[in-house]
């Protein structure tokens, strides 16, 4: 579970173009904080296609918190 850094970046790929392929970068807070006490993030990149793409473009945004599994 985390914030999208950025708004997914939506290709069209397939035979016709008809594949929806969705990118995306999620920061997902660490449990511990560093030894000089700041919080650290781990930065995971992210694939989503057709239906689960077309989602992406049209309800994730910057800053979304989302879970992905």
């Amino acid at each position: 579970m985390g914030r999208l850094t950025k708004n997914p970046e939506i290709k069209y790929a397939g035979k016709d173009n008809d594949m929806a392929v969705a990118r995306y970068t999620l920061a997902v807070d660490r449990r511990r904080r560093s030894d000089g006490g700041e919080q650290t993030a781990d930065f995971i990149s992210c694939v989503a296609f057709d239906r689960a793409a077309e989602f992406a473009e049209k309800y994730l945004h910057q800053g979304t918190k989302i879970a992905v599994t």
